[in-house]
């Protein structure tokens, strides 16, 4: 019968070579591991941040067609907020209003103020996008809005004590911290016109802040501006 002859110590040894090789391949594998999950995070908030740039840009071109679609129907843009850029009655005008007495109210009837609520929030005694007196001899308002989801851009929003609504950009700041209107999500469109930028006609724009950089997306600019301060 033959015998193994081999030394129990070496074979004792080999086995905890092996081991120790294993536990080496371990932790490469795990470093790897780390090393992808940090790549991936790193494009997961690319590619988010590309996404808030891209749905702000979509949305304020689609205000851009309202406000031509505006200025089609009454020869000029909608009026500013001299006092805040920050709160134009952007909202009322395009989404269209009735007066009732002393009160104005949207189309959709999702908003309405007092017409001294108008003046004090806006410097402005109404809206020109406003049905007023008969069909036959009167102004017949008309929802420039129609076919937005209202509810993810407009919010109803104190303005010098006065409850009304502003337009905003879905994507909110995106960051948290960035709250313009001081309160988290709420990040306005802001408009001037005439324009300072676009002269001849309006600015319209919205800044986003996302992984603590700024990006202004603006209509006198196809390219999103980073690290650009305010106007």
């Amino acid at each position: 019968m033959k015998m193994n002859n081999m030394d129990p110590h070496f074979a004792k040894r080999s086995h905890q070579y092996r081991r120790a090789f294993t536990l080496v391949e371990l932790l490469v594998v795990i470093a790897i591991i780390a090393i992808i999950a940090g790549f991936t995070l790193v494009g997961l908030k690319t590619i988010k941040a590309r996404q808030y740039k891209n749905t702000a840009s979509a949305e304020l071109e689609r205000l851009e067609t309202a406000l031509e679609n505006y200025k089609a129907k009454y020869g000029v843009y909608p009026p500013d907020n001299k006092n805040n850029p920050l709160l134009p009655q952007l909202y009322y005008e395009l989404s269209g209003t009735t007066r009732n007495g002393n009160n104005f109210t949207t189309l959709d009837g999702s908003s309405s103020i007092a017409s001294g609520d108008v003046s004090t929030a806006y410097g402005v005694g109404g809206f020109v996008n406003c049905s007023q007196g008969s069909v036959e001899d009167g102004t017949v308002a008309k929802n420039f809005l129609s076919g937005f989801n209202t509810k993810e851009i407009s919010y109803n929003f104190t303005n010098n004590s006065v409850q009304t609504a502003v337009l905003v950009t879905s994507v909110g700041g995106p960051d948290s911290t960035y709250q313009p209107l001081n309160a988290s999500g709420l990040n306005p469109f802001r408009y001037v016109y005439p324009g300072v930028n676009n002269p001849g006609s309006y600015d319209l724009w919205v800044q986003l802040v996302i992984n603590g950089q700024t990006n202004l997306v603006c209509n006198w600019s196809r390219e999103v501006q980073i690290n650009s301060p305010l106007p």
